[in-house]
């Protein structure tokens, strides 16, 4: 068995974005005073920490206007994750006395997901909503889920292993009239919009959204930090105790170099996004296409190729083999990308997104994730795809599996989910 040789100059096309992006050079460059001269801490009541406050603040601000809210909306984190947990655990245990069902649905990050099944060992019910074979959770499905002790529904803006953009408007509006109809303030709504920036609407006002979390390694910020916005009305129980900064809420010494690079991030991500937009549709969708025509059996995975998948996203399966195998042979050429989610990757059971959208467990396992970034460029997808064919008519050849590329047509107990 003989894999397609290797270039003399191995090249690095990066093509995992969704799990985390490169900083920004503007965004470095934001920040580094704030590591050297500006170091102080923000709390201090002399002059350096007055104005390293005032840093803090500005970019307090700049994240407010970017989501059309308010400044004292805006709680800083140390990214995605704890945003999550901050949201369901703050308000879960707040308003434990007004009830203790929770919704949110089976294709969630895994802040969100291991936070309610902790919620679940502390007494509450949680409702796991199954979306459709793309991904998609209807809104009437929410609606129909909601009880009078419903306190909080959690679902992802966009979903970072197909790329599927969920009807969050929507599905805001029904609680909306939901909570209307019965005279409530309940159930609050939150998402995760840690990929939606640049790709999706982020005014809460639109989204109806009480929380929504962002962070900032996923859209050219730097790592290890992020915000949860909250609206006025929501009171959280804290979930870190101790100095008792951002409004009491979060207690710790603010990253500020990390806040001043988020609030640059997300500035730079708005900017000419619908350009760019643009530009990733038509190169993911050229991808596509040398996929389907050049690689049998290969299963596209989420939503259509439409305004209803993030533009950087292509979530595949290539059937017949195992996608760890077929990432570790594609790092030897230099091309970088997932086989779901990053955050799982020392894991080898396949993916639960798509093992929730009904996909049998071998189409799963032989899933890949790529997505584009802002310097992926044709002569990149070019690259992959002199590689990618050979690579995968190897594995197949020691591989056991022979599947169709009908799921419903592998009725054989093997194909079920396990």
């Amino acid at each position: 068995m003989v894999f397609p040789q290797k270039p003399e100059e191995k090249k690095l096309v990066y093509l995992d974005h969704a799990a985390t992006t490169p900083t920004d050079e503007r965004v470095v460059e934001a920040m580094q005073p704030y590591f050297t001269e500006k170091f102080a801490n923000p709390s201090g009541l002399y002059a350096i920490g007055r104005d390293v406050n005032g840093a803090l603040n500005d970019a307090r601000r700049s994240i407010a206007q970017s989501l059309h809210a308010l400044p004292d909306t805006i709680i800083f984190t140390g990214g995605g994750t704890e945003s999550d947990n901050m949201a369901i655990f703050g308000v879960a245990r707040k308003y434990i006395d007004k009830g203790k069902h929770i919704i949110t649905t089976t294709i969630e990050h895994h802040a969100v997901l291991h936070s309610c099944e902790q919620l679940e060992k502390e007494g509450f019910d949680v409702t796991y909503l199954e979306p459709d074979s793309q991904g998609f959770i209807s809104p009437k499905k929410v609606t129909a889920a909601l009880r009078e002790d419903t306190i909080l529904v959690s679902i992802m803006y966009a979903n970072n292993e197909v790329g599927t953009i969920e009807p969050i408007d929507d599905i805001g509006r029904e609680i909306l009239k939901w909570r209307k109809k019965h005279a409530t303030k309940f159930p609050f709504f939150h998402t995760d919009a840690c990929q939606a920036p640049g790709a999706c609407e982020l005014d809460v006002e639109k989204l109806h959204t009480d929380l929504l979390t962002l962070n900032g390694s996923k859209i050219y910020g730097p790592k290890g930090v992020g915000i949860l916005y909250k609206r006025r009305n929501v009171q959280l129980q804290p979930i870190i105790f101790g100095g008792g900064q951002e409004m009491r809420l979060r207690s710790g010494t603010e990253n500020v170099p990390g806040i001043v690079g988020l609030a640059k991030a997300l500035q730079l991500a708005q900017e000419n996004s619908q350009d760019e937009n643009m530009r990733l549709i038509d190169l993911r969708n050229y991808f596509w296409d040398r996929l389907e025509k050049e690689i049998p059996k290969v299963r596209l995975n989420g939503a259509d190729l439409g305004l209803t998948r993030l533009p950087n996203n292509l979530n595949i399966s290539i059937l017949d083999i195992e996608g760890e195998a077929l990432l570790l042979y594609l790092d030897e050429y230099g091309i970088v990308c997932s086989t779901g989610s990053a955050c799982t990757s020392d894991s080898l059971d396949p993916s639960h997104v798509l093992l929730a959208m009904g996909m049998p467990y071998e189409y799963a396992h032989g899933s890949l994730r790529f997505t584009l970034g802002k310097t992926t460029t044709k002569e990149d997808v070019d690259y992959v795809m002199t590689y990618l064919p050979g690579i995968v008519e190897k594995l197949r050849q020691i591989s056991p599996v022979n599947l169709t590329q009908n799921p419903k047509e592998n009725t054989h107990p093997k194909y079920h989910q396990r």
